[in-house]
């Protein structure tokens, strides 16, 4: 950062320069200034007035007084993690050790980096699956040697791709999602990525799904499941998830932080209330081992007992 410079101040007993031009001043003393004479047409720039030490004194208190009453006043109507809304507990993005981070630790595949940056174009896409978080799940499914994933969620279907990537020939996605338009943004790049086969889409309500899923039979024969949906029902999909998974199998909630709104959510967000009452529900679950990750906006990772 550049430094500012000041102007040279003047020797103890002597005068300031003329900004205007003019002679210049000898000796000043409180109740002279000696001057020669100025040029016509020439002003002279009259000096501050100076304050006694008491007035200086009783100025500068009144002035902290009202400061203080003023922080007063503001810091009753305005709580600190409201006025911050912190995203991230992490360093920024732009930090240069979250930069270093990244670079000696992301092996991300063309085709997925490639409709990361897409969905980062569309209305509502920075709320997606972060780069880190997406290679933590792929890589835990190649840990549990994962063959069937739940993706609720879908969006362009950045998440069921990493997952896909991550699953054996054989592997299966089901992926719900009830807008249509996002995931046809992302086939072209599933399908370059030779993954298409493996992401079973559908599209209704996740709930929907998951109730179908149940009734097939199909509980207890997932792998993994990734929730990052609505979040009002967020509480019937841990519930619907966990019954489909087997036991062993990872369960990951994304979104879970909410903004920082689950610190005090207010009144009328129905959604910083609902991701706070599954953070408690998780918490107290003694079918699970958990651990809450502030990657992106809060990762919690269930692992199934």
């Amino acid at each position: 950062m550049a430094s500012e410079t000041s102007p040279p101040r003047a020797a103890p007993g002597q005068g300031g320069d003329w900004r205007a031009g003019g002679s210049q001043c000898g000796p000043r003393s409180p109740s002279q200034v000696t001057c020669t004479s100025l040029p016509p047409g020439r002003t002279m720039i009259q000096p501050a007035p100076r304050l006694s030490v008491p007035a200086a004194l009783a100025l500068g208190s009144a002035a902290l007084g009202a400061a203080f009453a003023t922080g007063l006043f503001l810091g009753r109507r305005c709580h600190p993690w409201r006025s911050r809304r912190e995203k991230r507990l992490l360093p920024p993005e732009d930090s240069p050790l979250w930069q270093y981070l990244l670079s000696r630790s992301m092996r991300e595949h063309p085709a997925l980096r490639s409709l990361r940056l897409l969905t980062l174009e569309q209305p509502q896409g920075d709320s997606m699956m972060t780069c880190e978080q997406a290679q933590l799940l792929a890589n835990l499914a190649r840990l549990i040697k994962a063959k069937k994933a739940l993706d609720l969620g879908t969006f362009t279907g950045y998440s069921a791709l990493a997952l896909a990537l991550a699953l054996p020939p054989a592997g299966r996605v089901v992926t719900c999602e009830v807008n249509p338009g996002p995931p046809e943004l992302g086939r072209p790049l599933w399908r370059q990525a030779e993954e298409e086969h493996k992401i079973d889409l559908r599209l209704k309500p996740a709930l929907e799904t998951l109730d179908e899923l149940l009734a097939a039979g199909e509980a207890g024969t997932f792998d993994m499941a990734v929730v990052d949906a609505d979040k009002e029902n967020c509480t019937a999909y841990y519930e619907r998830c966990l019954q489909l998974l087997r036991p062993g199998g990872v369960l990951a909630v994304l979104r879970v932080l909410w903004r920082g709104e689950v610190l005090q959510p207010q009144p009328r967000d129905t959604e910083a209330q609902c991701v706070r009452n599954l953070n408690e529900r998780i918490l107290r679950d003694a079918r699970v081992h958990i651990s809450l990750l502030p990657l992106g906006d809060g990762l919690t990772l269930a692992f199934k007992i």
